[in-house]
């Protein structure tokens, strides 16, 4: 069982422990977590025939070849600022993880507004329509996938380069869960966590968790404001079209797009449009 402390932290205990008592006595039952909790551990008081705890490490670690950083600015700038990041790091691929359902849409619709070929997952979204975010994320047709912590565990896409907690987390051990989505089997990744003046609270208990100071990402403040204007203007077209979305919504329509199969992947007709006849393009079409 894969993710045991967040299955019984969903209120999954019951069935679980059901399951667990009607399946063969004659088993091995194995319960993975990166992070430890209480009910774990009472699930495995209760339910399990002389259990055996392998504990790796009693600290919370992220691996070595992950270099973490953080970047401290204003709440009001941070869509400026993702936008020069995603910039500056062009070719890479991107998981950007956001804390709610409506900001990972109003995200992904953002940066591609800006030329920036950005997929939305999310817990509002159908099991069919996450299947087909994923494809298109992992087949690479997409280069960002803009998430909330419904992609922070159970994923393996040995791909992902770079991990931006766009969001903090609010919970310490989601930020490990998030960060180990880069630098897996082996290989190098990057993470970078956007501190705004309202999470200092939440970044120090990140760092008290992982036991570490993590380095300041570098930019020219000058550099990144002259992004402001282009990122103004399409905050102000993605504040149209989510309304759109919601009038949407509440009406019951569905937009069939050709090839689209009603993806939530593909929130707006209007950024299509102004993708495809729009030179003017912020981030190139990865």
């Amino acid at each position: 069982m894969g993710e045991a402390d967040r299955i019984l932290n969903m209120d999954f205990e019951i069935e679980v422990d059901k399951i667990l008592r009607v399946i063969p006595r004659e088993r091995r039952t194995l319960l993975f977590s990166a992070t430890m909790t209480k009910k774990v551990q009472k699930l495995q008081r209760a339910s399990l025939r002389n259990p055996v705890k392998v504990e790796v490490s009693t600290k919370y670690q992220t691996v070595e070849k992950l270099q973490q950083y953080y970047i401290f600015i204003p709440v009001k700038f941070k869509d400026v600022y993702l936008v020069h990041i995603l910039n500056e790091l062009a070719g890479n691929s991107f998981m950007i993880f956001c804390a709610t359902c409506n900001n990972t849409v109003r995200t992904a619709l953002l940066l591609r507004n800006l030329g920036f070929t950005a997929v939305p997952l999310h817990g509002q979204m159908s099991q069919n329509k996450r299947i087909a975010a994923l494809t298109k994320f992992k087949a690479r047709n997409r280069s960002i996938l803009i998430s909330t912590d419904v992609a922070s565990r159970g994923l393996d896409i040995p791909h992902v380069d770079i991990v931006i907690n766009f969001d903090i987390p609010t919970h310490s051990k989601d930020y490990i869960h998030r960060v180990g989505r880069t630098a897996r089997a082996g290989r190098s990744g990057r993470s970078i966590t956007f501190v705004t003046q309202y999470d200092v609270e939440l970044y120090q208990r990140i760092e008290q968790l992982i036991s570490k100071q993590l380095p300041l990402w570098p930019t020219e403040e000058g550099e990144v404001m002259l992004l402001q204007e282009r990122v103004t203007e399409a905050q102000r077209i993605v504040k149209m079209e989510v309304k759109d979305i919601e009038e949407n919504k509440k009406l019951g329509k569905r937009k069939k797009r050709a090839g689209d199969n009603e993806d939530d992947t593909e929130q707006s007709i209007g950024v299509r449009k102004r993708i495809k006849g729009n030179g003017k393009k912020m981030g190139k079409r990865r």
